[in-house]
């Protein structure tokens, strides 16, 4: 397991080392054909939110995944890069003040904070378009079937029915008078946080087109991933430190956010981490020892400590 460990570290490194010098290629000051300009402070404020920081683990995931099938070209990178970019988005959008109003993220001010409110939003909304023109690019694939295929997945995953619709139903939830159910929660995790991971996994296989039975296994893994590092952040919030996560610790509690830490207690809601990082490591059985990394990749999201 130790090796295994070492292993796993040393690939999701690897893969962050590759990702920052194209995510610098992306996020350059000279505009693209069809651009007329690119403004130097809001294109300061999206470096700001993307740069040099983070585990990068969703476009690992995408990596990772395509390499179990064999797709190791470029493709699943820039692929994952778009995913990495939409999801930095998310952040600088949580972090405004009529949302979750934090001022460190990955032990940096928020963009808001180093930059202005509207800056912010503005940089938001340009990482989530540039998210879309990279998927769409040929550089990720000369097939446009599996670019679109990409394309409507990134948007089911982070919009209404997804993401979008996920920090919409966290924001409800700290305005009610009732706290919300269990399967209220469990609704608002798997969208708000576990549909993006999951779909990072699906773009590796759609990258490198893999089977339907293959995707279905693909699908049932990362959903349970998703869901474990929900919990495994919750868990985080509640007992790490402020200079150990990068970000303001206690803030779920301190805003009434639903949680399964609260619905479950912090015992259960451990066991229930470490359930659904089992099944996802079940899921790939089919794949036998070539999907050691993804099953690595559960447990890391389960047991890491920032």
């Amino acid at each position: 397991m130790a090796s295994l460990s070492a292993a796993f570290t040393e690939r999701l490194e690897a893969a962050a080392r590759a990702l920052e010098p194209l995510l610098e290629a992306l996020l350059g000051s000279e505009p693209l054909a069809g651009e007329i300009v690119r403004p130097p402070r809001l294109l300061a404020a999206m470096r700001h939110a993307v740069l040099d920081g983070g585990k990068r683990l969703r476009p690992f995931l995408t990596v990772e995944t395509a390499r179990l099938f064999g797709e190791t070209g470029d493709g699943p990178l820039r692929a994952g890069a778009a995913i990495e970019l939409l999801h930095c988005y998310s952040l600088v959008h949580d972090d405004l003040p009529a949302m979750d109003d934090d001022d460190l993220r990955r032990g940096r001010p928020t963009v808001h904070r180093a930059f202005d409110e509207a800056t912010a939003i503005l940089a938001g909304d340009a990482l989530l378009t540039l998210a879309f023109d990279v998927l769409a690019d040929p550089a990720v694939t000369a097939d446009a079937a599996v670019r679109a295929e990409l394309v409507l997945g990134l948007a089911r995953a982070a919009g209404l029915g997804g993401m979008v619709g996920g920090q919409m139903l966290d924001l409800e939830a700290e305005n009610r008078s009732t706290p919300f159910a269990e399967i209220e929660v469990r609704r608002l995790q798997a969208m708000k946080t576990g549909a993006l991971i999951a779909f990072a996994v699906d773009a590796g296989g759609v990258v490198a087109r893999a089977g339907g039975e293959e995707r279905r296994c693909l699908a049932a893994y990362g959903r349970a991933l998703g869901a474990a590092f929900q919990i495994a952040d919750d868990i985080l919030d509640r007992e790490a430190s402020t200079d150990v996560l990068g970000k303001r610790a206690a803030k779920d509690a301190d805003r009434g956010k639903a949680t399964l830490v609260d619905v479950l207690g912090i015992e259960a809601a451990r066991a229930e981490r470490d359930r659904l990082a089992e099944e996802a490591v079940a899921a790939l059985a089919p794949f036998g020892p070539a999907a050691d990394t993804l099953r690595a990749a559960a447990r890391f999201a389960a047991t890491r400590r920032k």
